[in-house]
């Protein structure tokens, strides 16, 4: 099968230190900044870049977060962001317009810059959107739309810069989009079969293999409510 010729310019490049936002609530590295010149990005992710709570975020099967700018207009029509919001507006460290969760596959190799990134798989948002975003429910919205971007691991290390095209050279899974393999782990509606599939995929990150091995043995059981902010 052809891969197709799906490229985007890389408009913003971001990175965050750990730090107290919210009183009484876990620190975090949320809040990211626009880098001014070209960004190393080794195995774990952007030079410069941090992540509070290793157990959910970063390592290597998300080193880097990569979010749709195409949606943001959504979002501010929803009144969930402000008018003329940019990014990093939900914590990632790539945006680009042209490519999203539609368009993109689960073990896409794509490069940028001098870097090799590869699709391990989507993001499960946590209250700590709803926290920078000051909306109770994004966390949630971000759920139902499974407008939730996407995580590389780093298959070569290098050094990106803002004005790169980041470029599509291999599909391996052309079945899967991330949007369709998100959409499923959240919300964990998929068929025994394909459950199946997914949790022998070797191109989708451990975890959320693990996760649909479960589903593929009958156990959706699930209390989002926590990751949510909903108890």
């Amino acid at each position: 099968m052809t891969t197709p010729d799906l490229r985007a310019t890389i408009t913003g490049l971001f990175t965050g230190q750990i730090k107290q936002h919210w009183p009484g609530k876990a620190p975090s590295a949320i809040h990211k900044i626009r880098a001014g010149g070209p960004v190393s990005v080794g195995p774990l992710g952007f030079d410069g870049d941090a992540q509070a709570d290793l157990t959910v975020h970063g390592g290597a099967e998300k080193a880097v977060h990569h979010y749709a700018t195409d949606h943001y207009a959504f979002w501010q029509s929803k009144g969930m962001i402000p008018p003329g919001t940019q990014p990093a507006a939900f914590g990632e460290n790539i945006a680009t317009f042209g490519m999203d969760e539609t368009t993109l596959c689960i073990g896409d190799i794509l490069t940028a810059g001098t870097a090799i990134l590869q699709i391990s798989q989507g993001r499960q948002p946590c209250w700590k959107l709803n926290a920078h975003t000051h909306q109770d429910t994004m966390a949630a919205w971000f759920q139902k739309t499974g407008w939730t971007g996407w995580y590389y691991r780093v298959l070569q290390p290098g050094v990106i810069t803002q004005g790169d095209q980041i470029t599509l050279s291999d599909r391996p899974c052309p079945g899967w989009t991330v949007a369709r393999v998100t959409q499923a782990r959240l919300t964990r509606q998929i068929t025994t079969d394909d459950a199946a599939q997914l949790a022998d995929l070797p191109e989708l990150a451990p975890g959320w293999r693990a996760a649909f091995a479960k589903m593929a043995r009958g156990d959706r059981a699930e209390d989002t409510s926590a990751r949510l902010g909903q108890t």
